[in-house]
């Protein structure tokens, strides 16, 4: 079965076609760095992890850029109320940043360029609009893109024309569809901009932030690339002001695969800081969650569909975490012991993988694949406690683990819980206490290790300890 997304521009689901056979080009919007990005941020971060996870789980080399909004209209405003110049303002929610990606496993891009770096491309691109007729010079320098010259405009969020105005301007970045006007390409210096601006062939400035993308993804994707990626929240007014500033400036098309993610919900309700729901991925870590249960309900809903986060969700996150701990680690005591493996398991592992294959194939459904991954759970843990399956048979189980964790990035089939020194010696002691039939001494060395966050497990391999 071939990849299939759903195309927001086409508003159907296609087969996905790369431009070159064996790659994709992707193009992921990015943060804007004026505050530490919150779980609905990485609500659409995860779906961009697991798209190119699943195209790389294809076979493709993917080549990825993610942008760095680090000049807008937010970052201005947030480094003139701290004091400090916006390249330091920006710099610390940047490395932030990086690190949360790193908290949920995110595979990084081949990319991150930073709108402050590419000032000379946006100029250039701007004064292509102005050369082809699509772009206009305000009398106090500013630059607009003129919605009347592209009969397109609209396409990506159907946009009707008794909705554009087009004879009037918008300087702001965001805005709704029914104020649809010219937007700013390159907005004139003002006072309020400090000492943020550069100088343009329209005097001193600085860009806005819809060219950005189209400057930075044409810069390192070429004029046409695979697909981009957003929130649904970013197809008006940017994805679709970036449709045009870049097929007017380039005269083709310039994405064939637009793919949305919806919003998050907090406990059914719309995320909000006034609500008291709002939450950064720090928030969540200090509340005692961690980047892998994090991860896990993060991409446990299917892209389009509205994700309802929870803390009820986090605990049935580390629940199914742990049932997938559990499997791993019995896999791995069967791996050492000798024996044939009933003749299902090869069975078994085929249909494991081609179902969650199947999934992802499916516009990146993820219930499916993750139902694959669980059944396979359960018919592999009825033969573990059969009996049937060991030795080279649990080695291909767990290989087939390592292959399904290259899109998910949660199960870890190598990861074995670091047990400090104190505590495998005080398991050791209380072994030591069982065999010489001392069960009371043995039950309180449990019990005084579950105190301490361990789990102590008699199995017929052997005791087991697990973090609680």
């Amino acid at each position: 079965m071939a990849l299939r997304f759903f195309n927001s521009l086409t508003r159907r689901v296609e087969d996905f076609v790369p431009l070159t056979a064996g790659e994709a080009r992707l193009y992921t919007c990015g943060p804007t760095v004026y505050n530490f990005a919150h779980i609905g941020n990485f609500r659409a971060y995860l779906f961009e992890d697991l798209l190119r996870r699943t195209l790389e789980y294809a076979g493709l080399r993917v080549i990825q850029v993610m942008n760095l909004t680090d000049v807008d209209d937010k970052t201005i405003r947030g480094a003139r109320q701290a004091g400090v110049p916006l390249a330091d303002y920006t710099r610390t929610y940047k490395e932030a940043f990086f690190e949360d990606l790193r908290t949920l496993a995110i595979e990084p891009a081949e990319h991150y360029p930073a709108a402050t770096d590419h000032i000379p491309e946006m100029i250039a691109l701007v004064r292509t609009l102005i050369d082809k007729g699509f772009a206009n010079v305000a009398d106090d320098g500013s630059v607009y893109f003129s919605i009347a010259r592209f009969p397109r405009y609209g396409q990506l969020v159907n946009l009707r024309r008794e909705q554009m105005r087009p004879t009037e301007r918008v300087r702001s970045d965001e805005y709704v569809k029914d104020a649809a006007a010219d937007f700013a390409l390159w907005k004139a210096y003002s006072e309020e901009d400090g000492a943020v601006f550069w100088d343009s062939p329209w005097g001193r400035g600085r860009p806005g932030w819809h060219i950005e993308c189209s400057a930075m993804s044409m810069r390192y994707l070429g004029r046409t690339f695979d697909i981009h990626t957003g929130g649904i929240d970013n197809m008006f007014p940017h994805h679709e002001n970036e449709i045009a500033q870049s097929e007017a400036a380039n005269g083709c098309r310039f994405v064939n695969y637009w793919l949305h993610c919806a919003h998050l919900m907090v406990d059914g309700e719309k995320m909000a800081k006034s609500a008291g729901n709002f939450y950064t991925l720090r928030d969540l870590i200090g509340r005692g969650g961690n980047g892998r249960e994090i991860r896990w309900v993060l991409l446990g809903t299917h892209y389009r569909q509205p994700l309802n986060f929870s803390f009820q969700a986090c605990r049935d996150a580390k629940a199914a975490l742990q049932r997938l701990d559990d499997f791993v680690v019995r896999l791995r005591e069967a791996q050492a012991r000798s024996g044939p493996s009933d003749a299902a398991v090869a069975g078994l592992i085929a249909d494991a993988e081609s179902g969650f294959r199947a999934g992802l194939d499916d516009d990146l459904n993820i219930s499916e694949a993750l139902g694959a991954l669980f059944n396979f759970v359960r018919d592999a843990n009825r033969l573990l406690d059969a009996g049937g399956l060991v030795g080279e048979g649990a080695t291909a189980a767990l290989a087939a683990l390592a292959r399904i964790d290259r899109v998910l990035g949660v199960i870890e089939p190598g990861r074995q819980d670091d047990v400090p020194p104190g505590v495998a010696a005080r398991a050791r002691e209380r072994q030591e206490a069982r065999k010489a039939r001392d069960f009371k001494r043995a039950d309180a060395i449990r019990e005084a290790l579950r105190l301490d966050g361990w789990l102590i497990e008699d199995t017929p391999g052997g005791q087991r300890l697990k973090r609680l």
